[in-house]
């Protein structure tokens, strides 16, 4: 992926981790909802929690499972119709199952795609409009960089810190 531009932001907490979600469902959300973000960190980094704070800001309600075993969860926004595909690919260790699956699909119509481990499934993804790259510092504090992959991943990085 040819990176456009970057930010990098700190969490001190998981309020601040909700409050980037936030953020970016509020910044552009009819770009947001056809956009491909991408969580990359390691275990325990906050992709997940991120991916959950960010469904929530967007309006779903009710749980919010992780994809980790079933690889995707879909859910439908109800203030503006859209489905947004959670996918997780941790445990994806076979192109067949892309196919089978039907993820060629999902990834073709619009939508929101949220994707934890994508390094797992690079060569069937396409490319990410934004990235989010967590790495876990002291205590809860996590850095993050935004990298933007397209004009639509320009769109929705944070605002740049003074």
């Amino acid at each position: 992926m040819v990176i456009l531009e970057s930010r990098i932001e700190v969490w001190d907490s998981e309020q601040a981790c909700a409050r980037s979600a936030r953020r970016l469902a509020l910044q552009a959300p009819g770009l947001l909802r056809q956009s491909v973000v991408e969580l990359h960190g390691d275990l325990g980094a906050g992709k997940t929690t991120f991916a959950r704070n960010l469904l929530r800001a967007l309006g779903v309600s009710g749980a919010i499972k992780s994809p980790t075993y079933a690889v995707m969860e879909a859910y439908e926004l109800s203030a503006e119709p859209c489905m947004v595909s959670h996918f997780d690919f941790y445990r994806f260790n076979d192109p067949q199952e892309w196919e089978d699956a039907g993820f060629r699909d999902v990834f073709a119509a619009p939508g929101l795609k949220l994707v934890e481990w994508p390094e797992q499934a690079r060569a069937l993804l396409p490319t990410p409009d934004l990235q989010l790259r967590l790495e876990t510092l002291a205590g809860e504090r996590r850095q993050v960089r935004w990298d933007a992959g397209s004009p639509r991943g320009l769109a929705l990085l944070p605002p740049a810190s003074p």
